[in-house]
């Protein structure tokens, strides 16, 4: 495929318009951002424009300056969510460098503290959080298929198929998928 074949994915476009928004709310420079979050202005500059689609870890800095997390970020730049969530209406993101495909099942709705998120990394991904997006977050991480290291608090955990890690994140945390094939996770986020 040619790169002027590409077409723009609309979640993308609002996703750089609701980050653009979000600065310009606060009334921060790119430069101010970049001191806040520690995500380079040139990044922030493209992902603002949508020149390119943020990387996992850039979104969960970027979310914890803002103080929401990365579903309810995504959940902004979807429609208003409906009671009931058709498998075919679940808002799917992907960090394709990563390896990292995140749908969001059951989508943050007004007066609920809880959602639920299916993970998918595929064998060796490695995603690293340098911090949570709300400090205190209660995340629940159902491991469905494959195997997981989680890093939390500076323990390693492994987790295979049927096994459940319950925690409170308050720091960097770590998601590995040592293989031999990928992983999939149901992760149920509430937030304190």
């Amino acid at each position: 495929m040619r790169e002027d074949d590409v077409v723009a994915d609309p979640v993308d476009a609002r996703l750089a318009a609701r980050l653009a928004e979000l600065r310009a709310e606060r009334g921060w420079s790119l430069g101010e951002l970049a001191e806040r979050s520690g995500v380079s202005r040139s990044t922030l500059s493209r992902a603002e424009r949508g020149e390119t689609s943020p990387t996992a870890a850039v979104l969960n800095r970027l979310c914890a300056v803002y103080g929401r997390t990365m579903s309810r970020l995504l959940s902004e730049v979807e429609a208003e969510p409906a009671l009931l969530v058709r498998a075919a209406e679940q808002p799917v993101w992907e960090d394709r460098p990563a390896g990292f495909v995140r749908r969001s099942v059951s989508p943050p709705h007004p007066g609920l503290r809880g959602e639920l998120v299916e993970g998918r990394l595929v064998a060796g991904a490695d995603i690293a959080y340098d911090r949570p997006p709300v400090p205190g977050l209660e995340q629940h991480v159902w491991l469905l298929e494959g195997a997981l290291e989680i890093t939390a608090q500076d323990v390693e955990h492994h987790l295979t198929a049927g096994d459940c890690l319950r925690m409170r994140v308050w720091g960097p945390t770590r998601f590995r998928c040592p293989g031999p094939g990928g992983a999939r996770y149901a992760l149920a986020v509430v937030l304190p």
